[in-house]
């Protein structure tokens, strides 16, 4: 048996033998299944999952022994429900049992699954029929005490051989097991027994494959920090991983520094904790693991920890110390370390954000400079690293004086413009200035007020204006350097504008299609600039602007689309004043009119209900529509508001034709283009019959197959269909019907039918029946009787079967060409029975006949001899001699020898027997030998007599002059 990875053994379990019967009982010990996860505490932490153990703990056994399995899962419960999947050739048969243990001797893969756990790993068992077998544990670990056990069964004597890798091992003699005390990598190889069988030679056992396999991973140092700073403290973990079935094996831990044991030496905890690192304590580290039960260790790879000395704080200073900072000062910051080396990498920051400046290294420390400007107020600092973290300098704080800027005054209303009783807020600011700024508000030189603003963004001032605040404003900014103007802010109160009156040029009220009409829009009062917009419907025509109170007008050429309702705006900043609405009605001519036809479908049918729609695109209302047919009128419809008309009417076969409308306003009639219309006829059920060169069909007739619907439009689809299968498909493009022809086989009797369809709706035809008779074929004729040589007052039977012909087939039979009877057979053909006299001797022969023609036989010969009594038709020639020949009726019967030889051509109990007639000296020379049968030079004679258990019927008495093949 192949050794199988992956499935699991528990090695540390406790044996013990019973003395009476000298078999090892593994006692299963609590265990699990693991699956790996995040390391803790050295190892690995694990899922559970089941796991399959075996009693004996072999999976190769001997067919007919039983093995125990039990299935362990998470909570160690000896009793409990647990599933069982059995997989062997491809096929998996699953059963639950209320206990852990299943008792199995099948060959094939196991699995389990404990209440609470997940899937156990497949475990293979062979219960092998061989008669020598090896056994071995599934899994060795590395310091395992291995048995391996060679099995035999009563006809093998064990004169064992162990061999490995196909070299010898060790000769065990008389006993079963081979032990391994300490197993290591060099056990690993394939493994095998000999014995001898009591009866013939050696016989080997099958081989198992023995790979050794490491308790636990090789460890892996962690560090809790490899540049760790001077005076920290450092954590180092030995991390490994113990195997499945090794999880409850315990560890002990060792750590080193350039090969020097720390601490106290092997401990059980898997961490070792240094409380501060120093320079001195650089250097290389790893660590050992080693099992306590097995005495296996492990070395991890080396690892270096760099005690890194980190710099001082730095120190920051500003210069010059004492000057005023106002802006366009040039300032230097300079900051410098004790540890101060050329690797000590210096950074300024303003606020917390890196200055771009570059930095000069000095003969210690770093400075930079740089012109101040109003931007540059805040905390300044920097930093100092030398490769083992950067330290920050106390903050600094630099205050720029900036002399205020030109303000801005803003004027601002609630109102969009600024008119009588508004409410006017006057802003200024200075965009650049050091807190506080005075500001102050005049008037044409008149001052209003001043504010003070202790914060960025100016202030304001609001008041109602009144005629008199019309005039130039201005402000000042001061903040001590002197004040600063703002340029005059010009403000106007306005007056709104009063309603506009909207006039057309033309007195009437109703326009036509061309005209051009002139719209005029008009205030009495308002402030200039006035903007005037003229409207149709609530869309903007145009627009015009005047510079004093006055009508403006705006002309165009009237469409269909001008009639509706005119109004103007005019609006000078307080809100557009709007006019009352005029009305005008422009009158147009009716555009062609357009015809639709709307059916049903997409082909009118007759019945359909169709509706003519009949509109004019263009044209003032009311409009009159009429239809038409032909030129004969349909009807008519006015429509009031404008729009479509329709008129609706149920098809029949003479609505077929030109359809046209007209429409008309009262100004001109307007006629559509024609539309034509077919009334589609759906097809009725059509009449299939057949035509065929006689009454009754025959096989190898030409028949034709004739389709045809009295009533539907052209053109029209005919199908043809045998038992509905279809046979083909005809069109027919001017109506009328069609035809499918095709030469007649057996096959073709059945059920007809045909269908029509001309796109509406398919018919299909009544069902017609078709027997197509097959003429009879040439019949054979048999004779039959009871004994090899026929004598008078035996009884003959004659049998007549045509292999090939429609029922009912009449048989006659002859003798002479003299008619013995007749018979009508179904099937089987027909017999014929005679009570032999001397006449009976001479040619018979039958005749089948199914009314499409009778076929006649070949003729076969009959000879007849007196009754003599039963003797061995085979006998020699010397038995011949003493008696006179039967054969009477054969010319030169003397000069001919028969060679006889039976054939069964059709499986029948009824044998031919053929006859072969060699010329030789001697007469009556009979040969019993079918080697004889392939002489071509020989005349043949055929003969039929019934299967026997004698001798006597493999030789024949009767012949035929014209032979079957």
């Amino acid at each position: 048996m192949n050794f199988l990875k992956g499935q699991v053994i528990p090695a540390w379990v406790k044996k013990r033998e019973l003395s009476s019967s000298n078999k090892i009982i593994m006692v299963l010990c609590s265990s699990l299944a693991l699956i790996f996860a995040a390391p803790v505490s050295g190892q690995f932490a694990r899922t559970y999952k089941s796991i399959i153990f075996l009693q004996p703990p072999w999976t190769t056994v001997f067919r007919g022994e039983r093995v125990n399995l039990t299935c362990k899962g998470f909570g160690f419960y000896s009793s409990q429900k647990t599933k069982w999947y059995y997989q062997y050739l491809g096929k998996e048969i699953s059963r639950e049992t209320q206990k852990n243990t299943l008792e199995v001797h099948k060959s094939g893969e196991y699995r389990c699954q404990a209440q609470g756990s997940p899937l156990s790993s497949p475990v293979y068992l062979d219960f092998s029929s061989a008669s020598l077998i090896l056994q071995a544990p599934l899994s060795v670990f590395e310091g395992d005490s291995v048995v391996l056990r060679c099995r035999a069964k009563a006809e093998v004597t064990l004169n064992t051989t162990i061999y490995k890798n196909e070299n010898v091992l060790a000769f065990l003699n008389k006993r079963t097991d081979f032990h391994i005390s300490h197993a290591s990598l060099k056990d690993n190889g394939a493994y095998r027994c000999t014995g001898y069988k009591e009866t013939c030679c050696l016989v080997s056992s099958n081989t198992v494959k023995i790979q050794v396999q490491e308790s636990f991973t090789r460890p892996v140092l962690r560090v809790s920090s490899f540049q760790p700073i001077s005076g920290s403290p450092v954590t180092l973990t030995c991390e490994t991983q113990l195997s499945l079935e090794r999880s409850d094996v315990p560890l002990q831990f060792c750590f080193f520094r350039n090969d020097q044991m720390l601490g106290s030496g092997w401990s059980l905890s898997p961490k070792f904790q240094i409380s501060a690192m120093w320079s001195k304590d650089s250097g290389s580290y790893w660590c050992k693991a080693a099992t306590m039960r097995y005495n296996t260790t492990s070395n991890s790879l080396r690892s270096w920890i760099q005690v890194l000395i980190p710099a001082s704080h730095p120190v920051l200073t500003l210069s010059p110390e004492k000057a005023l900072n106002f802006e366009g000062t040039k300032v230097t910051l300079h900051c410098e370390t004790q540890e101060d080396s050329l690797r000590t990498l210096y950074k300024f920051y303003h606020d917390g954000v890196p200055l771009r400046h570059k930095s000069v290294r000095c003969e210690k420390g770093a400075s930079i400079s740089f012109s101040l400007t109003t931007e540059h107020s805040g905390n300044y600092y920097c930093t100092a690293d030398n490769g083992h973290g950067a330290k920050p300098s106390e903050a600094v704080s630099l205050s720029v004086t900036v002399p205020v800027s030109r303000p801005v005054l803003t004027l601002s209303s609630a109102e969009d413009l600024i008119s009588e009783g508004a409410k006017v807020t006057l802003h200024c600011e200075a965009q650049r200035g050091s807190l506080p700024i005075v500001y102050q508000f005049h008037h044409e030189d008149a001052a209003l007020g001043n504010r003070s603003a202790h914060s960025a963004g100016g202030v304001s001032i609001s008041f109602s204006l009144t005629a008199e605040h019309s005039g130039n404003y201005y402000c000042t900014a001061d903040n001590g350097f002197g004040p600063q103007r703002s340029e005059a802010v010009s403000l106007s109160v306005t007056v709104p504008v009063s309603r506009p009156v909207l006039t057309l040029s033309s007195a009437e009220a109703v326009t036509f299609e061309g005209a051009t009409v002139t719209l005029y829009c008009e205030v009495q009062r308002g402030s200039p600039r006035i903007l005037y917009q003229f409207y149709h419907e609530d869309v903007t025509l145009g627009s015009n602007s005047t510079s004093s109170v006055g009508k403006v007008s705006f002309s165009f050429s009237l469409t269909a689309a001008h009639s509706g309702n005119y109004y103007c705006t005019a609006d000078n900043g307080f809100g557009p004043q709007r006019s009352e609405a005029v009305s005008l009605f422009v009158t147009v001519p009716v555009s062609r009119p357009i015809l639709t036809l709307r059916v049903p479908r997409a082909q009118a049918v007759v019945g359909d209900l169709l509706e003519l729609r009949c509109e004019a695109l263009r044209g003032s209302p009311p409009i009159m529509y009429w239809f038409y047919h032909e030129d004969v009128t349909l009807g008519s419809s006015s429509v009031p508001s404008g729009g479509e008309a329709s008129f609706n009417l149920s098809l029949t076969a003479e609505h077929s034709g030109n359809y046209s409308c007209e429409a008309n306003n009262g100004l001109v009639a307007q006629h559509s283009d024609t539309i034509s219309l077919s009334v589609i006829v759906p097809v009725s059920r059509p009449i299939l019959t057949f035509r065929a060169p006689r009454a009754q069909a025959v096989v190898g007739d030409l028949l034709e197959l004739h389709c045809e619907a009295l009533r539907g439009s052209s053109p029209i689809l005919y199908g043809f269909y045998h038992e509905d299968v279809t046979l083909g498909k005809i069109s027919a493009p001017s109506g009328g019907g069609a035809s499918f022809n095709f030469s007649l086989t057996t096959e073709h009797s059945g059920i007809y039918s045909c269908e029509a369809d001309n796109g509406l709706e398919a018919q299909r035809s009544e069902m017609v029946t078709l027997k197509v008779a097959v003429p009879v074929s040439r019949p054979v004729l048999t004779l039959r009787a009871p004994r090899a040589q026929v004598a008078v007052g035996d009884l003959l039977e004659l049998h007549c079967e045509a292999l090939r012909g429609s029922p009912l087939i009449l048989y006659r039979f002859y003798h002479e060409d003299v008619t013995l009877g007749n018979s009508s057979a179904l099937s089987g053909g027909a017999f014929f029975n005679l009570s032999l006299t001397a006449e009976h001797s001479g040619n018979y022969s039958c005749e089948a006949d199914n009314g499409l023609g009778a076929q006649r036989s070949e003729t076969v010969t009959l000879y007849l001899t007196g009754r003599e009594p039963a003797s061995d038709p085979c006998r020699s020639p010397s038995d011949l001699d003493s008696q006179e020949p039967a054969y009477h009726n054969v010319p030169a019967w003397e000069e001919l020898q028969p060679v006889y030889s039976n054939v069964n051509p059709r499986g029948e109990n009824v044998v031919y027997s053929e006859v072969r007639i060699i010329r030789e000296k001697k007469k009556h020379a009979v040969a019993c030998n079918p080697r004889h049968l392939r002489n071509k030079g020989s005349p043949i004679i055929y003969s039929e007599v019934k299967v026997a258990s004698t001798p006597a019927s493999r030789c024949l008495l009767l012949a035929s002059s014209a032979p079957h093949r």
